[in-house]
Order: structure tokens, then C-alpha cells, then sequence
């Protein structure tokens, strides 16, 4: 498991949009913009149960994610990792945090029914540019 620097978990805490790569069935890569978060080991991704990002890490946990500074794309983060674990246990309240941070929301407005997990992404490998 590759470490957060500090400055690494300050641009992960931040308000910094990642791209989240995972793999689809045939093999090729499937990117989606995501909100990002970290616990100070692990990087943690927050999508609804039965989107396709979630599927791929189902079935493959290799994921890839590249991070950029929302006021300098310059300084950014590529970090190599295989997710963990699908977390559903406090899924609901980390959007809620996640929505204050980046869109200035109370909470996240759920669709009906809709359940969240975590993706608990353990870092292998990072490389990180003017941070």
C-alpha cells in the first residue's frame, strides 16, 4: 500500500473533482467524473448502488483515478488502487458531507430509493505533480 503524503490529503479533502477509471467486462476503461474524500489512508469514492462504476469494482477492484486541483489543474495526482471494499454503512451521511464541500448543500438530494455505498480504494501506486 503506497502512503497519502499530507499534501496529498489536503487535495483529496479539498473541493478537487477526480476521474475515476475502472474496467469494464470486455476490458476496456470506463471514466467517469466523481467527488473524492479520503480517510487519511484510503481514498474514498461515494456512488449509487448499480451504476456501472460500482458493477466494474464489483467484478474488478483494479481502479485508477487522477485528481486535479480545482484552482490549479497543474497540481494533481494519479494514484493506482483496487477498491477494497463497497461500503453501505454510512454512505447516506458522507454524501451529505460530501454535497456541503463541494456544492454548498445541507445533504444530497437522494433520488427515491436510492441506496449509496462507499468505494473504500486502497492506493498502490501514486504520482503526484506540483503539490
Amino acid at each position: 500500500m503506497a502512503a497519502l503524503s499530507p499534501s496529498l490529503v489536503d487535495l483529496l479533502k479539498g473541493p478537487n473533482f477526480a476521474h475515476l477509471a475502472t474496467l469494464n467486462r470486455d476490458g476496456s476503461p470506463q471514466v467517469t467524473p466523481v467527488w473524492v474524500d479520503t480517510d487519511g489512508t484510503h481514498v474514498l469514492v461515494n456512488t449509487s448502488f448499480g451504476r456501472l462504476k460500482e458493477r466494474n469494482a464489483r467484478r474488478d477492484p483494479r481502479v485508477m483515478l487522477s485528481v486535479l486541483r480545482h484552482d490549479n489543474p497543474y497540481a494533481r495526482a494519479f494514484i493506482k488502487g483496487r477498491v477494497l471494499e463497497l461500503r453501505e454503512e454510512g454512505a447516506g451521511a458522507h454524501i451529505d458531507a460530501l454535497a456541503r464541500r463541494y456544492i454548498g448543500a445541507e445533504r444530497y438530494a437522494l433520488p427515491l430509493g436510492e441506496r449509496r455505498v462507499v468505494m473504500v480504494i486502497e492506493p498502490e501506486r501514486i504520482t503526484d505533480q506540483g503539490l
